[in-house]
């Protein structure tokens, strides 16, 4: 299930629809990103972010289709915010559930570094200095690229 919106979300809530019911799974993971409060050396006061609606909910299916195909999932969930986020807010929630821990934590994983690089979404930041938009980071391209062999 894919979520793009401006409201925050209840974690607790969420995993337990997740996989409700369904007494094949043995394992879910998860990762919750949130806004911190610096942005390298620059404090950060506020993160906006921007997408194309349709556009972004097509890619992230896409996303979550390919963990879908590479890992027996019996459930995938990723929502992403936008719009002004503070120091702590959420931004993001992975989660997959599996009957194997194995697949839901490689998958939550993939699906996070993926989310990284191939998202449409497109951030800025408010420091001190001005408001800025976030560059991609070397990092973060590497931690796709060891996902590009298959799962």
């Amino acid at each position: 299930m894919i979520r793009v919106q401006r409201e925050d979300f209840d974690i607790g809530a969420e995993l337990d629809r997740l996989a409700a019911g369904d007494h094949r799974v043995g394992g879910v993971a998860s990762f919750v990103g949130l806004v911190r409060d610096m942005g390298g050396a620059n404090r950060v006061s506020a993160l906006t972010l921007e997408h194309y609606p349709g556009m972004t909910e097509k890619k992230l299916a896409e996303i979550e289709a390919e963990a879908n195909r590479r890992w027996p999932l019996a459930a995938s969930l990723i929502i992403h915010r936008y719009g002004r986020l503070e120091p702590g807010d959420r931004i993001v929630l992975v989660a997959t559930a599996s009957p194997h821990r194995e697949a839901a934590l490689a998958a939550c994983h993939f699906l996070i570094d993926w989310l990284k690089t191939d998202a449409p979404f497109w951030k800025s930041e408010e420091t001190p200095q001005g408001e800025r938009w976030v560059e991609a980071r070397a990092e973060d391209e590497a931690a796709r690229q060891r996902w590009s062999g298959g799962g």
